[in-house]
C-alpha cells in the first residue's frame, strides 16, 4: 500500500491528530516555551533571579549551595546547603524542582548551563499552536537509507554563536523531490533504528524559520527504504525562543526544492517581526 491508496480522510485525520499531540507537548507546563533564562555556568559561584542557589562548576561537575529559606527538590529529595550534580554528560541533563517551577541542569556544546522554567511565562501560558501547511500526501515521499560503514562524528554549528555540537551520523537519505534527486545526512533518531533529518529549505526564511527543520523518520526497512513524511516536519525549541541552543543541519542538507510542508514560522517569531536562526 502506498499513501496514494489511504483514504483522503483518514490521511488527514491522522494528521490532525499528531498535531493534537505535538502541541499537547509543546504546551507542556515545564516543556521549553516555559524557560526564563539561559545560565552558562563557569568556576565563579553565581545566582540567579529565577533560580534557587548559588551556582558553579569545575572538574568535578555542577555544583550548587542552597540557603535555608530556599527550596530545591532533586530526584525527590529536599536539598540543603551544597548539593553536587556530579559531572553531566554531552546533551544529558538533570530536572530539579522549585516550587511550581523545574529547574533543567544540564550539558550543550561542552557548557554546563541552568536553565528554569515556570509554567507562567508569557510565551508558555500565551501558546496558541503553531502555524503549518495544510496536508499534503504529494510531501509524503519514499526514499532509501544508505548506512556509512561506520557512524561519521559530525560537527555542526548552533543557534549559538561559536556554539557546536557533534553528533554520529549513521547514514543518509536519498530522495525525490521537485523533479530533483535529493540527499540529506541523518543522524539517529529518539527511538532505537530511528533517524532525524536536520533540513533547510528554499522556504527557510522566507514562510518557515531561518534556521533548521527537523523530520522524524521511522526505521528503515531491511531494503533501506523509508518514508518521508514531510507534513510533520517541526520546529526546533529555537524557533520559538532565544533560550536555546539547537544545533544547525550539516552544510549539505539545505534543499534547493521549496518544501511546502510541515510547521511555519511561529507566530512569537512572526509578530517580532524575526526571521533570524
Amino acid at each position: 500500500m502506498t499513501i496514494q491508496d489511504v483514504d483522503p480522510t483518514t490521511f488527514e485525520q491522522e494528521w490532525a491528530d499528531w498535531r493534537q499531540r505535538h502541541e499537547a507537548v509543546l504546551a507542556d507546563p515545564h516543556g521549553f516555551l516555559a524557560i526564563t533564562s539561559i545560565n552558562w555556568l563557569s568556576e565563579d559561584p553565581q545566582g540567579f533571579a529565577d533560580a534557587p542557589g548559588i551556582w558553579a562548576t569545575g572538574p568535578d561537575g555542577v555544583n550548587v549551595e542552597i540557603a535555608e529559606d530556599e527550596e530545591l527538590i532533586v530526584a525527590g529529595v529536599a536539598v540543603r546547603g551544597r548539593h553536587s550534580f556530579g559531572v553531566i554528560p554531552e546533551r544529558g541533563g538533570v530536572l530539579a524542582a522549585s516550587g511550581d517551577a523545574v529547574i533543567e541542569v544540564a550539558r550543550r556544546g561542552g557548557y554546563d548551563i541552568v536553565r528554569p522554567r515556570h509554567p507562567e511565562h508569557p510565551l508558555r501560558a500565551n501558546f496558541a499552536g503553531v502555524p503549518v501547511y495544510p496536508p499534503s500526501r504529494d510531501w509524503v515521499i519514499s526514499g532509501r537509507y544508505i548506512p556509512f560503514a561506520t557512524p561519521r562524528p559530525t560537527t555542526v554549528g548552533s543557534v549559538v554563536d561559536g556554539l557546536q555540537h557533534v553528533y554520529d551520523a549513521p547514514g543518509f537519505v536519498e530522495f525525490e523531490a521537485g523533479g530533483q534527486a535529493q540527499r540529506l545526512t541523518a543522524f539517529d533518531g529518539r527511538s532505537p533504528g530511528s533517524l532525524t533529518l536536520l533540513f533547510t529549505d528554499a522556504t527557510s526564511g522566507v514562510t518557515t524559520y531561518a534556521a533548521n527543520r527537523s523530520l522524524a523518520v521511522a526505521a528503515p526497512a531491511h531494503d533501506g527504504t523509508v518514508t518521508l513524511d514531510f507534513n510533520r516536519a517541526v520546529n526546533l525549541p529555537c524557533a520559538f525562543t532565544d533560550l536555546a541552543t539547537c544545533p544547525l543541519p550539516p552544510a549539505e542538507n539545505h534543499l534547493q526544492v521549496a518544501v511546502e510542508a510541515g510547521e511555519k514560522l511561529p507566530y512569537e517569531r512572526a509578530d517580532a517581526g524575526g526571521l533570524a536562526g
